[in-house]
């Protein structure tokens, strides 16, 4: 175990971005690039930040997959409706949600295999919306920000795709949108990674959201279960892939990290399809 070259007493796990030397929690600077050390922290040009939020400029995937939300559901308005809550989901929920299977050529099953991507990004009605973007905020300033803008989106990918495995694997004939297995994958990710980078109290504050969210998942109606568990588990592999490559100074460490979020991804997209196929009625 390596040492925090500003206080030798205290092992880490961290490195900074920068220039590879372990820092401990004390001596970590979040930057859109990484923790970095306090000397290298102070290289870059710092811009006077009142209240402490992220910036678009810290966080820019996260308020780009918030943009895409919103436009998706303003889609799903004029197409029609009332959404999930009240009868007709509308033509853009309909065409673009998570189906297993529905009829000849509607799902999945049936080689429709976009929507266990776009799904993610459709959601039932305002509330839903609403709830699922402020927890996308919230964890997306925090954790993009810590582990750099193509981590914090290998982390979501897979955990989008992971919810939608989940979700056709326990409910194929259900309609299923929303970004909620995106959202618990990022839970997952933001409390491992905090635990190994020895932020026990910010671990704890994010494990208390998790089990949270998971009461409220068995104990209201009409919420997906599988989505929620599918993207837990994709959040927290590959949490555990950038975990294990963090600090290592191998040339080729980025390279195999990219490969290990990629083939948990790879994973859940051949699991969905699996899943789905497996959920299709006999038609005998």
């Amino acid at each position: 175990m390596q040492t925090c070259y500003r206080h030798p007493d205290r092992e880490t796990k961290v490195s900074c971005s920068n220039c590879e030397r372990p820092i401990c929690p004390d001596c970590m600077t979040s930057t859109p690039v990484g923790m970095r050390c306090p000397e290298c922290a102070r290289q870059r040009t710092r811009v006077h930040n009142p209240t402490g939020a992220a910036t678009r400029s810290d966080a820019p995937a996260t308020y780009a997959i918030i943009g895409l939300c919103v436009a998706a559901f303003l889609a799903e308005i004029l197409s029609g409706a009332e959404l999930l809550g009240g009868g007709d989901a509308g033509s853009v929920a309909i065409d673009f949600g998570l189906f297993a299977y529905g009829g000849p050529g509607f799902g999945v099953a049936e080689g429709e295999v976009y929507r266990i991507v776009t799904a993610a990004f459709l959601h039932s009605g305002i509330i839903h919306l609403g709830l699922n973007m402020f927890a996308l905020y919230i964890l997306g300033t925090l954790l993009e920000p810590a582990i750099g803008t193509r981590r914090f989106l290998g982390i979501y990918v897979a955990a989008i795709l992971a919810g939608s495995c989940g979700a056709l694997l326990l409910d194929p004939d259900q309609l299923t949108v929303g970004a909620s297995g995106g959202i618990f994958g990022l839970m997952a990710a933001a409390f491992l990674i905090a635990r190994h980078r020895g932020l026990d109290e910010l671990a704890s504050q994010v494990g208390i959201f998790v089990v949270l969210n998971l009461v409220f998942t068995f104990s209201i109606p009409n919420i997906s279960i599988g989505g929620h568990l599918g993207g837990l588990l994709g959040g927290a592999l590959v949490a555990l892939v950038v975990n294990y490559f963090e600090g290592r100074r191998q040339g080729s460490a980025a390279a195999l990290e990219t490969i290990g979020l990629l083939a948990v991804s790879v994973l859940a997209v051949v699991g969905a399809i699996l899943a789905a196929e497996a959920g299709v009625p006999s038609l005998v």
